[in-house]
């Protein structure tokens, strides 16, 4: 296969320095608010967003460690291959939230419901449309009955890069 390189379209603002203590998915994040700046130069992209309530953010894990095949996600206690689950640490580190927008202000947008680090390299944005989005009936394999706990789940140091002694 051919390498494939992306260049971030922005950088995403929020009240989380770090990793560890932050929350998992966007459900436990629901009161965080965060700005997402884009470079000037993608401003005109942005005509017409603002009809729309929530945007699906794809973005950079830029402070995720090396992936592995196998790992123990937050909200359980065994091994799950890792495309089975929303772990960081994949063999692409991309990253994806469904955020609420607030408002846009030129190039900058302001969300609500934002669960990632301060400082995340954007890689795209696409509106949120229930109709597309949202199949309808759906299994959610592992995580079934597990998804209300991710509201108050947070963030450990299982993901992070190891540092070297």
């Amino acid at each position: 296969m051919s390498t494939i390189t992306y260049r971030p379209i922005g950088i995403i603002h929020t009240p989380f320095s770090e990793a560890h203590g932050a929350p998992i998915q966007p459900t436990g994040a629901a009161d965080a608010e965060g700005r997402v700046e884009l470079d000037a130069c993608y401003a005109q992209a942005l005509q017409d967003i603002e009809g729309f309530s929530h945007l699906i953010l794809l973005y950079h894990f830029h402070r995720s460690g090396p992936w592995k095949p196998l790992v123990v996600p937050f909200l359980d206690t065994a091994v799950h291959g890792v495309f089975a689950t929303r772990a960081p640490a994949r063999p692409n580190a991309i990253g994806l939230s469904v955020v609420q927008l607030l408002r846009r202000e030129e190039a900058v947008l302001w969300v609500r419901g934002i669960d990632v680090i301060d400082g995340t390299p954007l890689l795209d944005i696409k509106p949120y449309v229930p109709a597309f989005d949202c199949p309808g009936p759906a299994r959610s394999g592992w995580l079934e009955g597990k998804g209300a706990h991710a509201a108050t789940a947070r963030a450990d140091t299982r993901f992070a890069p190891q540092r070297q002694p």
